[in-house]
């Protein structure tokens, strides 16, 4: 599915015609949108930041009018939208918190929106740290979600013609098999079938199934992924047709792209979105860095500080979203860390991340009040036992729970090898309190699963 290829296998939608395609209103915008992208991204990342903040003030005008909490937060700044026409002007604007966002309530949405933004269509986030948010989003900002989606099929050349397994949460009760990849893939190209299959099956099944329908393509979340690696590494399986892994939803480590590499033999494309903004970055497929949004996000990742960092230092994710006019998330922070990237090789002028570290809920706090990102071992544990299912859950400055899912019982000489693993590689020695379950850890509600989360205060 190369590029030069790829617009020219669409389907028609007039009866009687194959080539050239004719498309209809409804697929008219997403092509033309998709067209413009494949040429924006080649851009340089200065006249990129010169259409940012030129939509970024015709966005600001409109949510001045229309949105009561953004003008205050505007007034409290002494700021006009004209303001925010560069990067400078931008930071002047206090960064909004999740909290914030909670507590705005109605009074953030815009009480008007033109028509050709319409429908509007209300997300709600899962909630992972307690503190779910509700937003509405445009036509606009899904016909965004919708091309960006396809940009990440482009990039990697996938095949729509294959097979795709996908693993998890929300999936409709009953639903096992679709005909095709879904909108708008379908509206699109002759795709193959998806098979679905719910987070919450045991993984055994989950291998079996896989197996079974020996899919092109796989999509899951990073910890259901590395199960799922261990399983089929102790049977010894292969899937002589999967090309390619996708994971979203959590985040995704270098030890379990390697994994994959191992047992598999196929690479990991991870994309980074969440339920306020949708896609936020993808994987260059050249250097493997993350690519932002560029054309439809502002993207700051800022220090303790509200600084820019710089490549290579890592800081909170703040996004703006150039064009949703039913909610003005301007300069919102998502709670979530990533660390800057160099520029890309490939030549695009899309800004980049180096990796997505996760949320500060999953940071190690130390008792002198440090925090780090935590690194257990968790992938030499099964040196020591069979454990199926891991989770670590920081309760206090000094207690951490270790929750576990093995396979038969640890003796009490694995136990204490275990923990002496786990104390070396966070570098503290932390007391650790083993705790067990039967089956699996309980995930999310949203179908997230959280390998390490600090609860201590």
């Amino acid at each position: 599915m190369k590029r030069a290829q790829t617009f020219q296998s669409i389907l028609s939608e007039i009866n009687g015609i194959s080539r050239p395609p004719i498309i209809n209103s409804r697929t008219a915008p997403l092509i033309a949108l998709m067209h413009q992208l494949e040429k924006s991204q080649w851009l340089s990342a200065e006249t990129i930041a010169g259409h940012q903040h030129k939509q970024l003030v015709i966005l600001a005008e409109h949510a001045c009018k229309y949105s009561p909490y953004f003008k205050k937060r505007m007034s409290a700044a002494n700021l006009m939208p004209a303001d925010l026409s560069t990067p400078e002007g931008l930071r002047k604007l206090p960064v909004l918190s999740r909290r914030e966002l909670q507590a705005s309530k109605e009074d953030i949405f815009c009480s008007m929106l033109p028509k050709t933004h319409a429908p509007i269509k209300v997300h709600r986030s899962t909630g992972s740290t307690g503190e779910p948010v509700v937003v509405r989003r445009t036509a606009i900002s899904n016909l965004f979600y919708q091309a960006t989606n396809l940009r990440e099929s482009l990039w990697n050349k996938r095949d729509v013609s294959g097979t795709y397994a996908v693993i998890r949460a929300n999936i409709p009760e009953g639903v096992t098999e679709m005909k095709n990849w879904g909108e708008p893939y379908s509206w699109l190209f002759d795709t193959g079938p998806v098979y679905l299959k719910s987070i919450a099956t045991d993984i055994d099944l989950q291998v079996e199934w896989l197996k079974e329908i020996n899919p092109d393509y796989l999509l899951t979340y990073p910890n259901n992924l590395a199960a799922l690696l261990q399983k089929v590494e102790q049977l010894h399986l292969k899937l002589p047709r999967l090309r390619q892994i996708r994971t979203v939803g959590e985040t995704l480590t270098d030890e379990l792209r390697e994994y994959a590499r191992r047992v598999f033999g196929v690479e990991i494309t991870d994309m980074y979105s969440s339920e306020e903004v949708g896609t936020i970055a993808l994987q260059c497929p050249e250097s493997g860095l993350y690519h932002t949004m560029s054309e439809c996000l502002i993207i700051e990742i800022l220090d303790e500080k509200d600084n820019p960092c710089r490549p290579g230092q890592i800081g909170r994710v703040v996004v703006t979203d150039l064009y949703n006019l039913a909610t003005p998330l301007i300069r919102y922070d998502l709670n979530d860390y990533a660390e800057v990237g160099e520029d890309c090789s490939c030549g695009r002028g899309l800004k980049t991340l180096k990796r997505i570290v996760g949320r500060s809920r999953n940071m190690l706090l130390l008792p002198d009040g440090r925090k780090h990102w935590p690194f257990f071992g968790c992938f030499r544990f099964n040196e020591i036992a069979p454990i199926r299912q891991h989770q670590l859950i920081q309760r206090s400055f000094e207690m951490i729970e270790v929750r576990l899912v093995a396979d038969v019982p640890l003796t009490v000489e694995q136990e204490t090898r275990l923990i002496e693993l786990i104390q070396q590689s966070l570098g503290y020695q932390f007391e650790l309190k083993l705790v067990y379950f039967e089956g699996k850890i309980p995930r999310e509600k949203g179908g997230k699963f959280e390998e390490f989360a600090c609860e201590a205060q």
